[in-house]
């Protein structure tokens, strides 16, 4: 039987025509867009924008608040991938189903609900404040947020990885003398790194463009708990379009170098 008899794809041409037609029309031809709108402006008037301190100050925030989320997230995701794949217990079904409501909640009230809670009168806050730990209204605080929004996106990437994974590798490893804890660093480890690489990335990519959680959380103070979605949006309030897409152009070009980054990582890390 030839390959094409035994292809479950309608055929090349037409599967090929569609993808190309789906990616042109979801991410090309938006990012087209917003690369026209911040040409109407100079490169030198583009360079002022981008670089200007308040700007910096909020992108730097952006991207630390952003990669520290997804480094939190990428060790407590793990660790309750692993529970969930590998254990029985009593609501675990409604502990799996917890892990999808930053999914389904809306932004703003994931973002009303974590001030009410962590803000110094709240029930975290209250004594967290009291042994000198603010969260609302600081860098700690957008951290937080950032972390409840991107945690979904570890635990669902590694799931089906560890679901997958032969036990009969570890219980191999085990006969031949290997311990609990070198089994996890030989055997379990490199199976989900590729898994956890491009969670951690997509909790990153998420986190960056965030702007619903934060915005209450943060207090939104210049040079200090401002994030770059803010200042878009002030820019939009404004009908400042250009600078409005030249700063969402930062975040657009930051996000597809890590992603270009994860992805070769993924290829080298890749089994042959």
């Amino acid at each position: 039987m030839s390959a094409r008899a035994g292809s479950p794809l309608p055929g090349k041409v037409p599967a090929l025509s569609w993808t190309i037609a789906s990616l042109v029309l979801v991410v090309l031809l938006p990012l087209s867009a917003l690369l026209a709108k911040a040409t109407e402006r100079s490169a030198a008037e583009l360079l002022a924008i981008v670089l200007s301190p308040r700007v910096r100050a909020a992108c730097f925030l952006s991207v630390f608040a952003s990669l520290a989320a997804a480094a939190l997230n990428l060790g407590f995701g793990s660790v309750v991938a692993w529970v969930l794949v590998r254990y029985r217990f009593f609501g675990r079904e409604l502990l799996d189903a917890a892990i999808d409501l930053p999914f389904a909640l809306p932004t703003a009230v994931a973002g009303i609900a974590l001030t009410t809670v962590y803000a110094e009168t709240g029930w975290l806050g209250a004594p967290l404040s009291a042994l000198g730990i603010r969260v609302a209204f600081t860098p700690l605080g957008v951290i937080l947020a950032l972390t409840f929004v991107g945690f979904p996106f570890v635990v669902r990437t590694l799931q089906p990885v560890l679901v997958e994974l032969d036990r009969d590798m570890e219980e191999a490893a085990a006969t031949l003398g290997a311990s609990r804890r070198q089994i996890i660093q030989r055997v379990v480890v490199p199976a989900l790194t590729p898994a956890a690489l491009t969670g951690f990335t997509l909790a990153f990519a998420r986190g960056l463009g965030e702007y619903g959680s934060v915005v209450f959380i943060s207090g939104n103070l210049p040079f200090r708990t401002e994030i770059a979605p803010l200042l878009i949006m002030n820019e939009l309030e404004q009908f400042d379009y250009p600078a409005a897409a030249a700063i969402g152009g930062v975040l657009v070009l930051i996000s597809l170098l890590l992603l270009v980054a994860q992805a070769r990582l993924a290829v080298r890390r890749a089994p042959r």
